[in-house]
């Protein structure tokens, strides 16, 4: 029985991706709609910036400010 579930899940999942797959269109993408004005790109600093530094940034300062919290209640008790 257990089996069978799996094999069900697994349909499931790649009934479920292979529709997502089929029915986005990166194609349509490259043809710009009606008033976009895109403006200049980004550069490789930059984008490593935004999506790669900002991030482990946020991150770090959020894992901070939970272990400043935790500590400060441990001295209490």
């Amino acid at each position: 029985m257990d089996k069978k579930n799996a094999v069900r899940a697994g349909v499931v999942t790649a009934g479920s991706a292979l529709m997502m797959l089929l029915m986005s269109s990166p194609a349509l993408a490259v043809t710009p709609d009606d008033g976009d004005d895109p403006g200049p790109g980004l550069s490789v600093v930059q984008t490593l910036g935004l999506f790669v530094g900002l991030p482990i940034l946020l991150f770090v300062v959020i894992a901070g400010l939970v272990m400043v919290g935790d500590k400060s209640h441990k001295q209490q008790s």
